[in-house]
């Protein structure tokens, strides 16, 4: 495996990773770094936790340091705030002496406006706040030489899509990079549009055998006492997946209540609110974490152990960004997904589309003695299948559909 100076790099980004101890590419960086240097086109596909945000700044860096001009000149484009303060630190831990701005809602204007106006050269935003900073005449797009969509398939997905397109019509033809944990095939629509005959990488975790997921049947009216009697039995830090604001706001609430030292992160939170909660959780001191789909891509947290799907996510991939919470970088971790006498017809078409076949994790000697053991097939296949109405949401309209998941869930 090459090193960083191996592939070219300039002095002074070799000597921000070797201040970060980092002086080998992982295979992610390895494989996209040459490309992107070269002025390629590429789309990156690797799990989370594998290295992709270095492997897109790095090159875009090199970009910018070559010459002083009026910007912004790259543009990386993320779907939450999180994300954004997180690719904003990794920016910042390279020491570039180039000038950023970041841009996301929920808090004010002022600091962001300032750092507009001093002309950044890279700008790292969500689409609403960059599209509302354009519209107040402090942003444009058309000197955009390097343009980032990270977690590129919710970014090109029908909640975002129309103001993602609307960015990349303002920009003029720069080098774009599409950087996800999942790249579904409709994805490749958007890549022939948008691309010029992209290189793609595609790295497969070489850890990924360390993740432990199984299925567990859990009836709504039980799920609680369930989930409460797991986090005794966890000593580490544990993430949990509800589908909605609310029902993440009621869940950490009734944690809260039976002694357990959870946050939770949900779109209706203040941006001050999300930062305390995200900062706890880090440091420790509340060892759960309720979330939404918010916590679900790109966070870089490696301390989680476990990861449980209270309530079933909405699509495969976003099964796949949940439970990349955990077994991060080499660590164990393990997941559970919670499947009801109520929940059959919404795991079948999670099945159908694509969702892995789960073992189901006996409960019994999971709950009396916190072992995880998984169940003979022989006897599940005896055991009728489950059933359920379809949900009242699967009965929208598709567009109906949409609008009011994503309105939902974050």
């Amino acid at each position: 495996m090459p090193t960083f100076t191996e592939l070219g790099l300039s002095s002074r980004i070799l000597a921000a990773l070797a201040r970060q101890s980092i002086d080998t590419p992982v295979p992610v960086q390895e494989e996209a770094i040459p490309p992107l240097r070269a002025g390629r086109d590429v789309v990156i596909e690797a799990p989370t936790g594998s290295g992709k945000t270095l492997a897109f700044l790095v090159p875009a860096i090199e970009k910018l340091s070559q010459a002083a001009a009026p910007g912004p000149r790259a543009l990386v484009v993320v779907p939450t705030r999180e994300l954004a303060i997180q690719v904003d630190k990794v920016f910042r831990g390279l020491d570039t002496g180039l000038r950023r701005a970041l841009l996301y809602g929920g808090v004010g204007y002022g600091v962001q406006t300032t750092d507009l106006r001093r002309q950044p050269d890279l700008v790292i935003g969500t689409p609403g706040r960059l599209l509302d900073m354009i519209g107040k005449g402090l942003l444009s797009l058309a000197r955009v030489q390097y343009l980032v969509l990270d977690e590129a398939d919710e970014m090109l997905d029908a909640g975002f899509a129309p103001d993602v397109e609307r960015l990349i019509a303002m920009t003029r033809s720069p080098q774009t990079v599409l950087a996800s944990a999942t790249m579904p095939d409709w994805v490749s629509r958007m890549i022939a549009k948008h691309m010029r005959n992209p290189v793609r990488v595609k790295v497969v975790h070489e850890h990924e055998s360390l993740l432990e997921h199984g299925l567990l049947r859990v009836d709504k009216h039980e799920r609680l006492q369930v989930l409460s009697r797991l986090l005794h039995l966890n000593e580490g830090a544990a993430i949990l997946f509800g589908r909605t604001k609310h029902g993440v706001k009621k869940l950490n609430r009734d944690l809260l209540a039976m002694g357990h030292r959870s946050v939770e992160l949900q779109g209706n939170l203040s941006q001050n609110a999300r930062e305390r909660a995200m900062a706890a959780f880090r440091g420790e001191r509340a060892p759960v974490l309720v979330a939404t789909n918010i916590a679900a891509r790109g966070l870089d947290i490696s301390h989680v152990g476990l990861v449980v799907n209270y309530d079933l996510p909405d699509t495969p991939q976003w099964l796949t960004h949940r439970v990349g919470r955990t077994a991060r970088m080499g660590a164990a971790g393990r997941a559970l997904t919670f499947v009801g006498s109520d929940d059959g017809a919404a795991w079948s078409k999670l099945r159908r589309q694509g969702a892995p076949d789960l073992r189901e994790v006996d409960r019994q000697h999971l709950l009396e003695e916190g072992g995880w053991r998984y169940l003979d097939r022989s006897t599940l296949s005896a055991r009728p299948a489950p059933t359920a109405p379809v949900a009242a949401a699967a009965r929208r309209t598709p567009r109906r559909r949409q609008r009011w998941h994503r309105n939902r869930s974050l």
